[in-house]
């Protein structure tokens, strides 16, 4: 089963696709980025686009391939700007890998659904730490005080995201991309 993201024609909205690709892709050009909208469904001007960057904070920096790359401002009250690591479709991102250790005390799953338990006052740490991580089979999160839903894009994949989950919070980390959630299935 195919899966669509649509997204409305908004500057908002492309500030959200920019920061994600960013956050998930070295750029090293604006034309480079805007081909990577253009992908994902955003036509952009080289002008609204050099606009978008300036309001983002977006910043030159160089990564560890030693290329200069856009990149944009921490989370948290951490302003240092992080640049896009290269992580194979299947890498788990390290502070998600982190805030499980750190906060994950269980999981249960439905169908497509699972839950997660935190404690008081974490759950919106970890659904912002899942959403960042940009995994193709989570749909999204949905965080209370202590309680994260997540929505996963395989009908019947709740179960082994759950495990997968406690796996992380376990310091058991997948190796390869063939190892990701959509493998226990």
């Amino acid at each position: 089963m195919r899966h669509s993201t649509r997204h409305p024609a908004t500057r908002a909205a492309r500030h959200g696709q920019i920061a994600q690709i960013l956050a998930h892709t070295p750029v090293r050009s604006q034309t480079e980025l805007a081909e990577l909208l253009a992908s994902n469904g955003f036509e952009v001007t080289q002008g609204t686009l050099s606009r978008d960057l300036d309001e983002l904070g977006a910043v030159k920096i160089r990564n560890s391939q030693g290329w200069l790359v856009y990149a944009l401002p921490g989370e948290g009250g951490d302003p240092t700007p992080r640049a896009a690591t290269f992580a194979g479709e299947g890498a788990v991102d390290a502070r998600l890998i982190r805030v499980c250790e750190e906060i994950l005390l269980s999981a249960r799953s439905s169908a497509n659904l699972v839950v997660l338990r935190t404690p008081p006052g974490a759950a919106q740490y970890l659904a912002s730490a899942i959403d960042h991580a940009a995994r193709p089979e989570l749909l999204g999160t949905i965080a209370g005080d202590d309680t994260v839903l997540v929505i996963t894009a395989d009908p019947a994949g709740g179960e082994a995201v759950a495990t997968w989950f406690l796996e992380l919070a376990e310091g058991q980390v997948p190796e390869s991309d063939a190892d990701h959630p959509n493998a226990y299935s």
